[in-house]
């Protein structure tokens, strides 16, 4: 946000230094929100597909058609009441906070808790993606017996984190972007692209190889989520909570223009802008460089028994699972 010199404050759109702004670059600014956006819309919304479609898929397998009705129930409910989470946030920044160091802040925090939830997201989908189908169709079975009200509730309680997490993780990487369409046309495209993709997989009529997807977009999701980062401690240095807002760690607009196509991408994506204060550099390095060394770092694989296989036992018996499998079996 840009002060107004009135106690007010004008928007303009996320990760960029309003300094030297012109008309030139008023356009490619408005574009710079979507790329983030679109992404956390297709990651967050094809991990919300998936779910769905596992337990679709299990209820449709065992004849249990009857308890789809209460299933896509919870999912509606979870759903709207992510939307209305994400009006909240908005509604609570515009209207709620009445001056501008407040409003600093509230962004502040919103984005150290979207970049918790984002790297805790991307560290639980890593680690449980291999029993993800084996637990949400354990659960399933037990509300099955137990009435369409937890039907209802395992479909709430599996959509509406995914839900909660889309909607702070957009806003924080939207922040001041209220004057343009842009994010929310670009997050609802993502989600809709998760939905067919997950369509398609559930058919079979597409397949996708989603661990190196999910593996992808965790490692964009990483660099999103430390300018999301370094966005925050610059708001933290607004609101006076850190100091050094005017301690410029390097200064290289005359390599990285603002202003150009690929200065508008790298900043409204990865918040890579050309002259970031020392404790933002600082934050943006700390975060990056340890979770994606920790995200990519090989997972362990269980040692082999000793003496083979057992008689009778078939070499191929490694679980398919929502993210390796190329669909979803109906």
């Amino acid at each position: 946000m840009v002060h107004d010199g009135t106690g007010g404050t004008k928007v303009c759109l996320p990760f960029v230094r309003p300094d030297g702004a012109g008309p030139s670059t008023i356009g490619s600014r408005m574009d710079q929100a979507f790329l983030a956006s679109f992404l956390i819309g297709l990651r967050e919304g094809l991990e919300a597909t998936l779910v769905v479609s596992i337990l679709v898929a299990y209820l449709v397998k065992s004849g249990r058609r009857r308890e789809l009705l209460p299933l896509w129930g919870g999912v509606a409910v979870a759903v709207a009441l992510s939307v209305i989470f994400g009006g909240l946030l908005t509604y609570t920044e515009t209207s709620l906070l009445a001056d501008y160091r407040s409003r600093e802040l509230f962004e502040a925090v919103a984005s150290v808790l979207a970049v918790v939830l984002v790297t805790w997201m991307i560290f639980w989908m890593r680690r449980t993606a291999r029993r993800l189908k084996g637990e949400l169709t354990g659960r399933l079975e037990t509300a099955v017996g137990a009435g369409a009200l937890a039907v209802a509730g395992i479909a709430f309680v599996s959509v509406i984190r995914e839900g909660l997490e889309t909607a702070l993780l957009f806003y924080a990487a939207a922040q001041g972007a209220s004057s343009t369409a842009t994010p929310l046309v670009a997050i609802s495209l993502g989600v809709l692209t998760a939905i067919l993709l997950g369509a398609g997989l559930y058919a079979g009529a597409i397949r996708v190889n989603l661990q190196r997807f999910f593996t992808v977009s965790g490692v964009l999701l990483v660099f999103v989520a430390a300018g999301i980062l370094k966005y925050g401690i610059h708001d933290f240095q607004e609101a006076g909570v850190l100091p050094g807002l005017d301690v410029i760690a390097f200064d290289i607009s005359g390599v990285l223009d603002p202003g150009s196509w690929y200065g508008a991408a790298l900043a409204g994506m990865f918040n890579i802008t050309a002259a970031p204060t020392v404790l933002e550099t600082i934050a943006y390095v700390v975060y990056l460089v340890p979770v994606l060394v920790l995200f990519l770092w090989p997972a362990r694989t269980p040692a082999a028994p000793r003496g083979g296989a057992a008689p009778g036992s078939s070499s191929a018996t490694t679980p398919t699972n929502s993210e390796t499998s190329p669909h979803v079996p109906a």
